[in-house]
């Protein structure tokens, strides 16, 4: 009996590892679903079309954060820079806004910045073979730096958010659409385009569940590596500018307090910290598990100590149990 009960739950057990594994979305929006139905327990009525649209356009900067680290990760990399370059992208602009070329020239200089970090971390990391959690770390401590003595070389000509950074960032359209999305749904498209349907994507995929046979197989594993930083920085600079505009607020520490989330959506939405499995699409709904959650647990009305310790701890639950379901080792 014992055994053909066992008999029974090993396929079922294998159809649950091969759908977290394979389909990580699917189990993720049924969570998703249930943290909101827990909101709505928490705080009867508080679920509504125009909560939904705060709730996205709060998780718009954290997803293309996430979608940074979904890059990096896909390779057996991390990129703990993205704080620091975001922080210092909106800064820039803001500190721009009354220079000769205006917004225009704030946002190209913070940009071409955040892709000259991206630059100098590829080639530590491509050519050099430094790993990528010491070069985005020391990486995120440059871009911090220099983005405080240009702070003490600006502070006499004043900085604020642009306007239009503030209409995309904290604008809602009816009341529901966040305008945030006119720069998201473009970076998300192209990422998951770039990931399914191109041959760098499946270079990404390739270099990090091996290596040494990508690079046997003629890969040019250092330049791929290279392009990738960059990317990811540029990401990270369209983040933060986003996220100034959202929270009307322009620091040269803005989105430190990011970090760590935009790596635990990737991790929940499905890409191994190993390299070589995982998606765009679970990192997303990833996103927006992590700003529901921080939203109920605001409504809850935790203590900040209490709300980060349990937050965090339900990050590791939610990691831990996936890594479990997919026996990954």
């Amino acid at each position: 009996m014992s055994a053909t009960a066992g008999t029974v739950r090993q396929p079922a057990l294998d159809t649950t590892r091969r759908l977290f594994r394979d389909r990580p979305v699917v189990p993720l929006i049924g969570l998703l679903a249930i943290l909101v139905i827990v909101m709505e327990i928490a705080s009867p009525g508080i679920v509504n079309p125009g909560w939904a649209g705060v709730i996205l356009r709060t998780a718009v900067p954290l997803a293309i954060l996430a979608g940074c680290q979904t890059l990096t990760m896909l390779t057996g990399g991390i990129d703990l820079s993205v704080g620091a370059i975001a922080s210092m992208a909106g800064f820039v602009t803001a500190t721009l806004l009354h220079s000769e070329g205006g917004v225009a020239q704030g946002i190209a200089v913070s940009l071409a910045a955040a892709a000259l970090a991206g630059l100098v971390t590829g080639i530590a990391v491509g050519v050099f073979r430094v790993h990528p959690l010491i070069a985005t770390l020391g990486m995120s401590f440059i871009v911090l730096g220099l983005a405080n003595v240009w702070q003490l070389q600006s502070v006499q000509t004043g900085a604020g958010v642009p306007d239009i950074l503030r209409t995309i960032g904290s604008g809602l359209e009816l009341e529901v659409i966040p305008n945030s999305l006119v720069v998201f749904v473009p970076i998300m498209a192209l990422i998951l385009f770039t990931l399914r349907r191109t041959g760098y994507g499946r270079l990404l995929f390739a270099i990090g569940d091996n290596p040494v046979a990508a690079r046997l197989s003629g890969a040019r594993s250092w330049q791929v590596i290279l392009v990738l930083y960059v990317i990811s920085a540029l990401l990270a600079g369209i983040a933060g500018l986003v996220l100034a505009g959202a929270t009307n607020t322009a620091s040269v520490s803005l989105a430190d307090s990011l970090v760590l989330p935009s790596v635990a959506a990737a991790v929940i939405g499905g890409t191994s910290i190993f390299g070589g499995r995982g998606g765009y699409g679970g990192t997303i709904v990833g996103a927006l598990i992590l700003t529901v959650l921080s939203a109920l647990l605001t409504v809850l009305g935790l203590p900040e100590p209490t709300k980060q310790i349990v937050f965090g701890a339900i990050i590791v639950a939610v990691a831990a149990a996936y890594t479990r379901v997919t026996a990954e080792s």
